[in-house]
Order: C-alpha cells, then sequence, then structure tokens
C-alpha cells in the first residue's frame, strides 16, 4: 500500500552525536527511514534507545550530526528562523508531558489563537476565529466557552492533552509526531485521545508517528513499526510482519515482557523473589 503514497518524510544516514572523545554517545546512529502520507508509524524502543532524539532531529529541536533529513521530497532547510517556522507549519508535535507542553503565561485563547496566525488567519474577522476555536474544542470533547480567559494549569492533564490535539486541528500539518502522548493519563482518557488522533488523521490524512516503548499500542494503531535499539533500527515492517513474526532478538524481547492475562505468573526466574512471596 505504501509504495502508491507520497514519501513525507525521508532520511538518509540520520546520526546524532553528543559529547567528544571518550565521553562520545552515540545517540542516534545512521538510521535510514521512509514514512508515507497518511501512514500511522510506530517507533518503539526501550528507554534510551534513540527514539526521542530522533524524534527532536525530526522536529528540528536538535541539530543532526550527519546525514539528511528530506520533507515531501526535497531536503530540508531550516537555516534560519523563518524557515524554520515555515517548515513548523508542516509538522508539530503533542509531548508526553502535558504540563510542560504550554506557556504557564499564556492563556488559552491565545494558545488556540496563534495556531489560527500560523496558519495564515490573522487577518480574519474575530468572530470567525472564535468559532474555528469553538470547532477545534467541540472535536476533542471540550467546551471552548469553559475554556476561554482559563491558563493551562487550570485544565486536568486529560484536558490539555485533549486541547493538543484541538491545536492539531486548526493547524493540520502534515506530519504529527507523538511522543508516549498517552503515558501519563489514565486509561479512560488514554483511549479517548487515541480515539481522537486516529479520528483526526482519517479526516485529514496526515501522517502520525508515535513514539512509544507498548508494543501492544504499537500493534493496536500501526500500519508500520520500527524497533529501535541503541539508536539503531533493528527491525521494521507491517504491524502484523513486526509483531507476530518477529525477526531481531530485541523485538522478541520487547514482546516477551508484554503482559498476558491469560498466562500463569513465573516467579521461578528470580528464586529469591519467589522464597520471599513463600514466607
Amino acid at each position: 500500500m505504501s509504495e502508491y503514497r507520497e514519501v513525507c518524510l525521508s532520511g538518509t544516514g540520520v546520526t546524532k552525536v553528543f559529547g567528544i572523545g571518550s565521553k562520545k554517545t552515540v545517540a542516534v546512529n545512521n538510521v535510514d527511514f521512509k514514512f508515507y502520507s497518511g501512514e500511522l508509524i510506530s517507533i518503539v524502543g526501550e528507554s534510551g534507545s534513540g527514539k526521542t532524539t530522533l524524534i527532536k532531529m525530526l522536529l528540528g529541536l536538535t541539530s543532526v550530526t550527519s546525514g539528511e533529513i528530506f520533507f515531501m521530497g526535497e531536503k530540508r532547510d531550516i537555516s534560519s528562523h523563518k524557515k524554520k517556522k515555515e517548515y513548523w507549519r508542516g509538522i508539530q508535535a503533542i509531548f508526553q508531558d502535558p504540563y510542560s507542553s504550554y506557556n504557564i503565561f499564556s492563556k488559552i485563547d491565545s494558545v488556540l489563537l496563534d495556531c489560527i496566525k500560523m496558519r495564515g488567519g490573522r487577518g480574519l474577522p474575530y468572530e470567525k476565529k472564535v468559532d474555528m476555536m469553538r470547532e477545534a474544542c467541540s472535536f476533542v470533547n471540550l467546551k471552548f466557552d469553559e475554556m476561554t480567559n482559563k491558563y493551562p494549569f487550570e485544565l486536568s492533564g486529560g484536558q490539555m492533552q485533549r486541547l493538543m490535539i484541538a491545536r492539531i486541528f486548526l493547524l493540520k500539518p502534515k506530519i504529527l509526531l507523538a511522543d508516549e502522548p498517552t503515558s501519563m493519563i489514565d486509561a479512560c482518557s488514554r483511549a479517548t485521545i487515541l480515539e481522537m488522533l486516529l479520528k483526526l488523521r482519517d479526516e485529514t490524512g496526515m501522517m502520525i508517528i508515535f513514539i512509544t516503548h507498548d508494543m501492544g499500542l504499537a500493534y493496536y494503531v500501526s500500519d508500520s513499526v520500527y524497533i529501535m535499539e541503541k539508536g539503531k533500527f533493528v527491525e521494521y515492517g507491517s504491524a502484523n510482519e513486526v509483531v507476530l513474526t518477529p525477526k531481531a532478538e530485541y523485538t522478541k524481547q520487547l514482546l516477551n515482557d508484554v503482559p498476558k492475562i491469560h498466562d500463569p505468573w513465573e516467579f521461578s526466574r528470580n528464586k529469591k523473589f519467589r522464597k520471599e512471596i513463600t514466607v
């Protein structure tokens, strides 16, 4: 299916090195990728595997040590603030911690109005802007009249994450990077957030990249899955291929770590713990 879609984000030999000499750390090591329009991708790996560093490079928040990133078929150019802002019209992110994603001094109205301005709506009548903000809030099951004149810290974590999706609804980027977007909210809110993101993808055709350590989530939502270990992609393919017929040992390890309700608990691997629970 991917071969019939437009490549909207790709990279060749993308590498990020922190430090020098004996203190050098290769966070992302010579990775290649092709992500297609409308695709939902999960990049899966444990903490420290390099996935968040990769996302920051894709966003232009962290410099690339070597390699090239291409956006909509052309070599990415974010060499000036103006060019970077133009790039951000097409690529946006939702981060893990909703509390650190907002300027605490900006009211919700300002957050949403900035999105409208970024999409070229600066000159629209204020009434039209309010209608757009109301529609965006309604899309994520928030009432704009209850949000207006509030600060983000007055909302719950789930409400703040939904407000982030309302921002994306207004911006309508070609690419959304979602870095563990549901890890800090309750299970009910988590399911709601995922449904909203999938609905947004279906309605706008944007590509979504999930960054996660959760293989179950990756299998449930993704078209393609990339497995990242120590800065490298050790396996990638369709969700069915990677999860049902894994080839890399690291992928098998991640799958073995997924809790299975129907399996009996096995304590024999840790004799000390087994002894403690029988005392």
